[in-house]
């Protein structure tokens, strides 16, 4: 930004000639894995910063014995924590924390007397910002800063009278911009909860039947994908990861993908073909999708192959029908694992069913189901657009107040 272009009174900064950084303690004081507690002194990592502070749900904690000889990365109220590395830029402001301790991922910044907490945590949300970690980021694959970088970052500072006003003016504007981000989330999440509902609904009396068949009864085969990573390449054959696997649909969006020699090799068990059943056995156990037309895919780990009975199974309804609370509850039944459930082969190869429904009257619930999904999916780009808007709104607002315009 060019000093010249500021409004009358302005500066242009560093954030190190106006506010005061800290990095948390290292070595043998830092508290690793082994001294953290259920109870006791929050350990902040960056999974625990919001918008709207700290968010205490999955925290961790030290001893306060081990707080005490902690020479820094001390938390105070006021001060605003930004992430150096993983969720680069995510920042929150402390204002429901009395004392805490940082994790090593993260840095303090303390405003000085030159510059009002909030202003400043304006300007590390603001695009400007984003610039700046832009030019000043390392790593390609894994980005991180470091402090020392933080601190040369420049930003437009105008007097403390005006900062008061382009806060107030602020709060104000987004006050009411994230009320309808807020009831535009409400929306979304009710789309996809009716979907859910009206398929535990159509497929209930299926779902809750009596027990007469197993899974494997009625298809062809079931077949465990490569027990290793396969090595992948820019282009080539998509790779179907458990996150590659939705809710009744596979998701092709930042998907691995293999040569054709590593193709064959994977999948000399069973080749997929459209219309197969792609579960995944854990993380999340349970989900499933289905093979579209003409693709061809690979398995991933922790995946399973599935080929209903053409004649009898039509694909996409076994899939629906696999996602139903109650089967769900049957297929997770015995998995097994502390932190994360995983399904074993047998005990999907012997899920238990109850009679099915006409090929015939499985087409037609699976196209009510399909029609629903996608007036559901319709409804969902609505309201993602929606809520890209609104926050292009909130960035074209803070451009206008680190430019002078807002007060103009």
């Amino acid at each position: 930004m060019d000093r010249e272009l500021l409004p009358e009174g302005w500066k242009l900064v560093t954030l190190g000639e106006v506010c005061f950084f800290e990095n948390g303690d290292r070595g043998e004081n830092y508290p690793s894995k082994s001294v953290q507690t259920v109870s006791g002194i929050p350990f902040i990592n960056a999974g625990h910063l919001t918008d709207s502070g700290i968010d205490f749900s999955d925290m961790n904690y030290i001893p306060k014995e081990r707080f005490e000889i902690l020479k820094k990365g001390k938390i105070r109220k006021e001060d605003i924590l930004f992430c150096l590395r993983g969720s680069l830029g995510k920042v929150a402001s402390v204002e429901n924390l009395d004392e805490g301790v940082i994790a090593s991922s993260l840095v303090i910044v303390r405003s000085g007397s030159l510059v009002l907490n909030k202003f400043l945590l304006s300007y590390f949300k603001s695009n400007l910002c984003s610039q700046m970690i832009e030019q000043f980021r390392n790593g390609a694959a894994q980005p991180n800063l470091s402090a020392t970088s933080l601190k040369k970052f420049y930003c437009p500072l105008p007097p403390l009278d005006e900062q008061k006003r382009i806060v107030a003016i602020l709060d104000e504007a987004f006050e009411g911009i994230d009320q309808a981000i807020r009831n535009t989330e409400k929306n979304l999440a009710n789309a996809r909860e009716l979907f859910d509902s009206y398929l535990n609904f159509k497929l209930l009396p299926v779902a809750s039947g009596h027990l007469i068949q197993t899974l494997a009864s009625i298809t062809d085969l079931i077949v465990d994908c490569e027990h290793k990573t396969a090595p992948t390449q820019e282009i080539g054959i998509p790779s179907i990861r458990t996150p590659n696997i939705g809710k009744g649909y596979l998701i092709f969006d930042n998907v691995n993908r293999v040569s054709e020699e590593t193709y064959e090799l994977w999948t000399k068990r069973a080749k997929p073909i459209s219309g197969d059943l792609i579960l995944a056995r854990e993380a999340p156990a349970g989900n499933v999708g289905i093979i579209p037309q003409g693709e061809r895919v690979c398995l991933g780990q922790r995946t399973v192959l599935i080929r209903p009975k053409k004649n009898r199974i039509d694909s996409q309804f076994l899939a629906f029908l696999l996602l139903h609370p109650l089967i769900q509850k049957r297929l997770l039944a015995k998995s097994t694992g502390a932190t994360v459930q995983h399904v074993n082969m047998k005990d999907i190869r012997e899920l238990k069913l109850s009679e099915l429904p006409s090929i015939q009257t499985q087409q037609k619930l699976t196209k009510e189901l399909e029609d629903l999904r996608s007036q559901g999916d319709r409804l969902e780009t609505i309201y993602r657009q929606k809520i890209a808007a609104l926050n292009e709104l909130k960035q074209s607002i803070l451009q206008k107040a680190f430019t002078g315009q807002l007060t103009k």
